[in-house]
């Protein structure tokens, strides 16, 4: 059954209705991306920069004109003479086969968690061995309790700060490798010990980076 009132042809030469819509959705096209795509983000570095410059340029650590870290991302330190960081789970590429990976603890190019859940046996086999490493690398008794920081990873594995108790606890490690009082270094701790987000959000945490340098730049007898 042919419709009761079918489309009229287009006559030749005439103009389409919808050559009208062309130009308005061309200009609300340009209005769009010229306020989401450059004024928006024009102004949100501009305000950036303006009141919160040190974080939105990456809350850079200079020692004088160079960069030597970010206060965002943590740094590995194995040494005596260091406050060491948490574990990290992150990994980086073996020079020996390109398809595998190695354990690189704190590479910033590759962030990730171990994933594994509380009752995998891989885990808990690798929380007991870095709990007995703890214990020894700082002296301390064997059934000595240990900051759930110092033997286990973060989700990022970049993680900049342990808990206060973490580093507390090396600060005797530290201070003797360094020829320190131990008073001396756990004073250092004290300073470098960050609140809680407005009194409220987190809890008091070290930077490892910052008191690390901290050290340094110390005059000291032993390195």
């Amino acid at each position: 059954m042919n419709d009761l009132n079918p489309p009229t042809p287009t006559a030749p030469g005439a103009t389409s209705p919808l050559t009208g819509l062309l130009g308005p959705c061309v200009r609300g096209a340009l209005f769009v991306a010229l306020i989401t795509g450059l004024a928006y983000p024009l102004a949100t570095t501009g305000a950036a920069q303006l009141l919160l410059a040190h974080q939105a340029n990456g809350s850079l650590i200079r020692q004088g004109t160079t960069v030597v870290g970010s206060e965002l991302i943590g740094q590995w330190f194995a040494g005596a003479s260091y406050f060491h960081p948490r574990p990290s789970a992150t990994l980086g590429p073996d020079p020996q086969d390109a398809g595998k990976s190695l354990p690189a603890p704190y590479n910033a190019a590759a962030s990730l968690g171990s994933n594994l859940g509380p009752t995998n046996p891989a885990l808990i086999t690798s929380v007991q061995q870095r709990t007995i490493a703890y214990r020894q690398a700082n002296g301390l008794a064997a059934d000595a309790r240990v900051p759930v920081d110092a033997v286990t990873a973060s989700g990022s594995g970049l993680d900049p700060h342990v808990s206060v108790a973490n580093a507390q606890l090396q600060s005797a490690r530290v201070a003797q490798a360094r020829g320190l009082p131990l008073a001396q270094a756990q004073q250092l701790v004290q300073q470098h010990t960050e609140a809680r987000v407005l009194g409220l959000l987190g809890e008091p945490r070290v930077n490892v980076l910052r008191l690390n340098l901290a050290l340094d730049a110390m005059k000291t007898g032993k390195e």
